[in-house]
């Protein structure tokens, strides 16, 4: 370019008082350099490369083929040439305002389906209920709008924005005419064109090559199949939907009730594209009269005895429809005053002197009762129900309040109301099996108009496929005996532990449970020597004195310790602690935080109340792997002879994050990272845990340096623990098992998560290159396999990994554990990663291995052990911080994570004494 065209001087630029002078002009012989090869750095940017998930390396063989059945349908499509139209959805009210509240959006646009079928071209669509809608092939334009009116414009999710009619209104032919006027609602309607998205996508998906059409166009199918259970009225909750049929609700108390309904999904498959179906439960509000939600709500006998200000908090925001009119409400609030104190003004039929209408102040019983004409019989002491706006309260008597089905419970569930839903929704293989063919059937997905123009129909039969049931590896016990596990399970009768611990300094601690301990003391130590763990006798017992069991938990423990402390020589090797309550007791967390944190004590917690030998045994191996034994372990281990990790030093790790339940967004989210120590051996594990930013899935302390020789992340720990315990070897191969991250996270735990690991790594030492196996493991899927004609389930060790995977990425299932209740749920292997070069076979064996080599039980479980230990661990160590002040917050250990709404800060974990560190606390 020249000088002059560049406005460089030469006059042609403005200059006020405040800029630059020009730059002088360019002289002619200028070459100009070009910029970009001037580098910035002095090293050369090295470009990122972006790792994805890996292809599948080919099928395993190893095991016994057995023929199963899965709830996959299998789906045809035969239009695969057109297009899916995108249109985005905007709502307005008449006067140009949005629409605010999300349930109306779908009676709006099934009116625009029914008033303007011609100018849509006749053709169907399928909306999402918020923004979104598809068709099959373009509409006539571009851009479209509509108006329309709808009579009743309640939505089936909140109130639109209808008010009922003010209370007293003239006569009753107007009070229609009144009602009417309020209720109908003129809305208009624009679509406008977003995307076209070519059906061809899906077949490409198939093939194993996906892209972002290729979700689109499978988002298209579900959304085609969410609009058709809400055209019959059901609750949906993301890919599940929810008839309202009592047969479905099961009682879980409290108010809450189990509503059964199904999840359905299209996925990619290598057998081509299928149908996911699955019974699914979500938790709903007991419908009927309030009155009767409030007494199960706060499990009272009368409404004399309910909390009102708890009731004005529970039922903000339900729905209630209101006898006799059977018209639909949002609660806002209770009254102040009780029904028959309650005033409102009434507007009477005569007018006074200046021609307006006369007002009377009444109170709400007195209008229902005397002018209305209803009986009530209850409710005149308690508060009415507001379904008013802020400024223009409109008031019901209680008893006229019903609440609706299908609104979902979204709060924690208490522990009995867990374990009875739990109970309630069990259901054995083959029941499974004919409800779901019965929900086939129901659904009728050929009759769905959007579907056929799709060309897609779906089969009403179970997916075949072959499983492989791969043998239980040999274990090794004590005395040097080894035996092969029967059906996923075997017990220590007659056998010793392979590494049993000596208990010699040990105490007894009672908080107030009811006990007779010196038998308790006396059968442990004689089932200890049977299993060839010997226990001294124990120093002492130490009871909790009577004036101290009201104090607060942390106090309780306070007074303990004192007491031990006062009583005893030394800190001791061990202290078995004897809780009043089963399950979740108060105290849980103060004592292991004040025994692992403060004191370095290695502590069991039992609530004993059956006490049998099988308990004793139980108990006793979690001790024994506590203090560093080992129950049993893999015959494999010793002499190493396991494919690929016993060759080279290998390290095993498990990674979970625990979040608080939902509801409760402040509290922080536990990361934990167990590692597996002493190589060969892949039976022993360590702990490290931290707090992160509430609901962050993404570990984001496994790297973290402070300065330029301090690392504080999680993985240093881990792989100084290794080299010390493994003959100063450092891991060549280190094996990652992540857990509870969805598809959608992949690249985020490959290319994140991972880099940190790696830079820890280098941080250690930067010529070392250990190489990376990456495996997630998933639990909440939707499929599930069935041995058809057996009402058994499938047999442990059973793994599958055709048909139903994916058609490019390394995936399998494997259902290592005997399913004994219900219907066994298969975990999801997926292999992101994999340099070390596994075969397929190896790694499910690999795999299937690692399933028992589980210290606390005698059976196979249903995910890898470090997995299961990373999730122990989370849970034991976020009880040290429940009971804490959650306003003291450490900024030194990075106390503060940000998120969306900015710094979210979080009470930092306090850190183990270096003594239990690295012992298994978490067992």
């Amino acid at each position: 370019m020249d000088s002059h065209e560049n406005g460089n001087g030469n006059g042609s630029s403005v200059v006020t008082d405040d800029a630059l002078p020009p730059p002088p002009p360019v002289p002619e012989d200028v070459v100009p350099i070009k910029a970009d090869v001037v580098p910035i750095k002095a090293e050369p940017e090295k470009k990122k490369v972006m790792r994805v998930p890996m292809a599948r390396r080919g099928l395993a063989s190893k095991g016994n083929k057995v023929q199963l059945l899965t709830n996959h349908f299998k789906v045809n499509v035969s239009n695969v040439d057109g297009h899916f139209f995108h249109y985005s959805v905007a709502l307005f009210y008449e006067d140009g305002r949005p629409l605010d509240g999300k349930g109306v959006g779908r009676k709006v646009l099934d009116r625009v389906h029914e008033t303007y079928g011609s100018e849509l071209a006749g053709k169907e669509f399928a909306y999402d209920g918020e923004k979104s809608l598809f068709t099959v092939g373009a509409l006539p334009r571009n851009k479209l709008e509509f108006t329309v009116v709808l009579e009743n414009a309640t939505s089936n999710r909140n109130n639109g924005n209808a008010s009922p009619p003010p209370p007293g209104s003239p006569n009753d032919t107007d009070k229609k005419r009144i009602r009417r006027s309020y209720q109908s609602k003129t809305f208009k309607v624009e679509l406008s064109f977003a995307a076209k998205i070519p059906m061809q996508a899906i077949a490409q998906a198939l093939r194993g090559q996906e892209s972002e059409n290729s979700q689109e166009a499978l988002r298209v199918l579900d959304i085609i199949l969410r609009q058709h259970a809400a055209k019959q009225g059901c609750l949906l909750v993301r890919q599940s939907f929810f008839h309202n049929d009592a047969k479905n609700f099961a009682d879980v108390g409290g108010g809450v009730l189990g509503c059964r309904g199904f999840h359905s999904s299209f996925r990619t498959s290598q057998g081509g594209l299928s149908l996911n179906i699955d019974v699914s439960t979500t938790m709903i509000i007991q419908p009927g009269p309030v009155v009767d939600f409030l007494l199960a709500n706060q499990n009272v006998k009368d409404p004399y005895s309910v909390d009102w200000a708890k009731a004005k908090r529970t039922l903000k925001n339900l729905r209630v429809k209101t006898s006799p009119t059977n018209t639909e409400y949002k609660i806002t609030g209770l009254s102040e005053k009780p029904c028959n104190d309650q005033m409102f003004s009434l507007r009477q039929k005569s007018k006074d002197g200046s021609g307006e209408f006369e007002t009377l102040e009444v109170t709400v019983y007195d209008y229902f009762v005397n002018y209305r004409k209803i009986d009530l019989r209850y409710s005149g002491e308690f508060p009415c129900i507001n379904v008013g706006k802020p400024k223009r309260p409109t008031y019901f008597p209680i008893e006229l309040c019903s609440l609706v089905s299908l609104q979902r419970y979204t709060k924690a569930l208490s522990t009995l109301q867990r374990s009875s839903l739990v109970e309630k929704s069990r259901q054995k293989p083959q029941e499974r099996m004919r409800v779901l063919s019965d929900a086939l059937k129901l659904n009728n997905y050929d009759a769905e108009p959007l579907l056929k123009s799709c060309g897609i129909s779906i089969n009403n039969n179970f997916t075949q496929v072959e499983g492989r049931v791969l043998p239980a590896p040999r274990l090794k016990v004590g005395n040097g005996e080894d035996f092969f596990p029967r059906n996923g399970r075997w017990n220590f009768n007659n056998k010793k532990l392979v590494d049993p611990t000596k208990i010699e300094r040990w105490a007894v601690v009672n908080f107030s449970a009811r006990c007779d301990i010196r038998n308790l003391v006396r059968d442990l130590i004689k089932c200890g020597g049977l299993k060839g763990i010997k226990i001294d006798e124990p120093f002492d017992v130490f009871e909790e004195s009577p004036q101290n069991r009201r104090a607060p938990p942390l106090v309780r423990v306070e007074k303990m310790f004192e007491n031990i402390q006062s009583k005893l020589p030394g800190a001791p090797q061990f202290l078995l602690c004897l809780l009043p309550e089963r399950k979740n007791s108060d105290l849980y967390g103060p004592w292991k935080r004040k025994n692992l944190a403060e004191y370095g004590i290695v502590t069991q917690c039992i609530a004993p109340m059956r006490v049998n030998d099988q308990y004793l045994t139980n108990v006793l191996l979690k001790i024994n792997a506590k203090l560093g034994g080992l129950n049993s372990m893999l015959a494999v281990e010793m002499p190493p002879s396991i494919p690929l990790v016993s060759k080279a030093p290998t390290i095993i790790l498990g990674m979970d994050v625990s979040h608080g339940s939902p509801g409760q967004s402040d509290i922080p989210s536990i990361a934990a990272v167990v590692s597996s120590r002493q190589w060969p051996s892949i039976s022993r594990y360590r702990a490290s845990v931290r707090a992160q930013s509430p609901k962050v899935e993404m570990i984001d302390n496994l790297f973290k340096k402070v300065s330029d020789t301090e690392d504080e992340g999680i993985m240093r720990e881990c792989l100084l623990d290794f080299y010390v315990s493994s003959n100063k070897r450092k891991p060549d191969q280190i094996i990652i098992f992540r857990d509870g991250v969805s598809e959608s996270q992949f690249s985020q735990v490959l290319n994140i998560e991972l880099d940190q690991i790696i830079e820890a790594c280098k941080f250690l030492d930067d010529k070392w290159c250990p190489k990376f196996l990456v495996i997630i493991a998933q639990k909440n899927h939707h499929t599930k396999f069935f041995q058809p004609g057996s009402p058994d389930n499938v047999q442990p060790g059973t793994v599958i990994d055709n048909k139903v995977c994916h058609p490019r990425n390394n995936d399998f299932y494997m259902c290592a554990h005997a399913g004994m209740i219900g219907t066994t749920r298969p975990t999801h292997y997926h292999v992101l990663y994999d340099e070390i070069g596994f075969s397929p076979d190896d790694l499910q064996e690999l795999v299937h291995s690692l399933s028992y080599v589980y210290q606390r039980s005698t059976t196979a479980i249903s995910v890898v052990a470090p997995i299961c230990y990373a999730h122990l661990a989370a849970t034991q160590v976020s009880q040290f911080i429940k009971y804490e002040d959650h306003s003291e917050t450490s900024s030194s250990h990075g106390g503060t994570g940000v998120t969306s709404a900015g710094a979210v800060p979080f009470v930092q974990l306090p850190k183990l004494q270096e003594n239990v560190a690295s012992s298994m606390f978490f067992c």
